[in-house]
């Protein structure tokens, strides 16, 4: 096994959803005045179609029975502009993004499952948004960093993958097992890159219920990991009701050989993508919208999945997946707190609360271990453990959501 660098809390980055935004003084932007969206389980309605170039805010009211999320699509119907996500029957949420002149979609996806409802064509007309202000510099400054944490984070998942399939491929299941949770924390902190580029993520990191309601081949992490941790004779699927034996074999050597190679194909994917102008491109446009959006993607991915158990179904790992998506999302704030400070009391208020919630988070979390000495498994877990980081989680969910806004005022 090569040696690996662990990446202390605040050394790491993540990506948000590959928001098409710059930089702007308030004066520069759109109006303030937001859009609103009603989702409901056949509909996502938009108060508008149309927009002015500049800061975009969609208030999102879920007036269904499941819990939704609601995209900001780019003209390829595919890749993710902005998103929100996790919000409850009755509940509402907040999109703020910087949008560039272009065609886009607007969709909601009750359950956070499916192909969504809804799917609208979006306009936004007007100039180009560019970078303005004193700080500026210091904007592009805080890109640039971002841009090398992401750049370096799947440079050390690529070889870390190929090491992790070489052992399935072979059979060695005990050593990759042993380096399961650890290659996925590399993915886990930079996760909403892949989410971004269309049907990436869903062939590196689905899991078999969500690869099964959305009709597609099953692949990646959590394919191999079914192999690795095999389930019990009485053992269920992730959807809580299908036998974990039915329609089930363990991979023959051909099948693990074909899923291991599609795995290495698809991060290299990845790779060649990070390493190209259209990524810094996407980025020099984020701005430090991007950036902030990343930090709230990235405890959502926590929200709607890891705190659950559903992550990691097979291997139990899912600590280690929440305590990297919580890595992520910290370091995405704080490249942009300083942003949120100079906004007077109220961002520095804002700021605090936030670095105090993810303190609270992460001493909770470390009672159960860490990235690099492993965590216990999920299930060890009671309800009121699970009941506390829940309460913990949307303590900091509530006061990062209103990020962005403070970030571009």
């Amino acid at each position: 096994m090569t040696a690996r660098r662990l990446i202390p809390a605040l050394a790491v980055a993540a990506l948000g959803a590959l928001v098409l935004s710059g930089c702007v003084a308030k004066s520069d932007a759109a109006s303030s005045d937001a859009l609103t969206v009603s989702s409901t389980a056949s509909g996502c309605e938009v108060s508008g179609d149309a927009a002015t170039s500049g800061t975009l805010t969609f208030d999102v009211s879920n007036d269904g029975d499941e819990v939704t999320e609601f995209y900001l699509l780019a003209d390829d119907g595919l890749r993710i502009v902005g998103e929100v996500e996790n919000i409850a029957p009755g509940a509402s949420r907040t999109l703020t993004v910087v949008a560039q002149p272009g065609d886009y979609f607007t969709l909601c996806k009750p359950g956070m499952i499916g192909d969504g409802v809804g799917r609208a064509a979006f306009a936004v007309s007007g100039d180009a948004v560019e970078l303005s202000g004193e700080d500026a510099e210091q904007k592009q400054q805080a890109v640039d960093l971002y841009a090398a944490f992401v750049k370096d984070q799947v440079g050390q998942l690529a070889p870390a993958v190929s090491e992790f399939v070489a052992a399935y491929e072979s059979g060695d299941d005990e050593t990759a097992r042993a380096q399961f949770a650890l290659v996925r924390a590399y993915y886990e902190r930079i996760e909403p890159v892949a989410e971004a580029l269309g049907d990436l993520d869903p062939r590196i990191d689905y899991r078999e219920v969500d690869a099964i309601a959305e009709g597609l081949d099953w692949t990646g992490f959590h394919r191999i990991e079914k192999d690795l941790w095999v389930p019990a004779a009485d053992a269920l699927n992730a959807d809580g009701e299908t036998p974990a034996w039915q329609d089930w074999a363990p991979s023959t050597e051909a099948e693990r050989a074909a899923f291991g190679d599609q795995l290495i194909a698809d991060v290299q994917e990845l790779y060649d993508y990070v390493h190209s102008d259209d990524f810094q491109e996407s980025l020099d446009a984020q701005g430090i919208a991007g950036i902030s959006n990343g930090a709230i993607a990235l405890l959502d991915e926590v929200a709607t999945g890891k705190i659950q158990g559903e992550e990691d179904w097979w291997s139990g790992t899912d600590l280690s997946d929440f305590a990297a998506n919580v890595e992520g999302s910290k370091m995405a704030f704080s490249l942009v707190r300083d942003f949120a400070v100079a906004q007077g009391d109220e961002g520095a208020a804002l700021a605090d609360e936030i670095d105090a919630g993810y303190a609270d988070l992460e001493t909770a979390l470390a009672q159960y271990g860490s990235l690099e000495s492993g965590f216990v498994v999920y299930t060890e877990l009671t309800d009121d453990d699970k009941r506390e980081l829940t309460d913990l989680i949307n303590a900091l969910a509530e006061p990062l959501a209103q990020l962005t806004n403070t970030v571009l005022a």
